[in-house]
């Protein structure tokens, strides 16, 4: 949803750029204008990049989380090893209706995973959840 918001914000902040650079400056080519707020889109770019690189998939007993590009890393979370899931949410996570699953797990390494801007993150906590439970039957 950000990365949307960013792409109309660049977009927005290009029209203005120009706009700007036509009235005040006249000597600067608008060529040139427009060139600088094309590159403007390569901030939302990299962060609709960077958001492409980590996949999130549920089975029917692990977590699993792939990072990367040409080097891939998938980490497995085992369910039967999750202790906790908490659903945290920014204001203005909320206000757009995403947030992070924090999954606390008992593995060998211990901690906690974060499952990043997931859209709702609630929705996704009760389906692990719900997992959780079929997995204890």
């Amino acid at each position: 949803m950000f990365v949307k918001l960013g792409y109309v914000a660049a977009v927005v902040a290009a029209f203005f750029l120009v706009a700007v650079f036509s009235v005040f400056l006249p000597a600067v080519s608008s060529l040139i204008a427009i060139v600088i707020g094309l590159l403007l889109l390569l901030i939302p770019a990299f962060y609709h990049f960077k958001q492409k690189l980590v996949r999130y998939t549920l089975t029917d007993t692990t977590i699993e989380i792939d990072k990367g590009m040409i080097s891939r890393t998938t980490q497995n979370v085992p369910l039967r090893r999750v202790q906790d899931v908490t659903v945290s949410s920014t204001m203005l996570q909320r206000i757009f209706r995403f947030g992070d699953v924090v999954i606390d797990n008992a593995s060998e390494q211990g901690g906690k995973v974060v499952l990043k801007n997931i859209d709702p993150p609630r929705k996704y906590a009760d389906i692990l959840l719900k997992q959780m439970r079929q997995l204890e039957k």
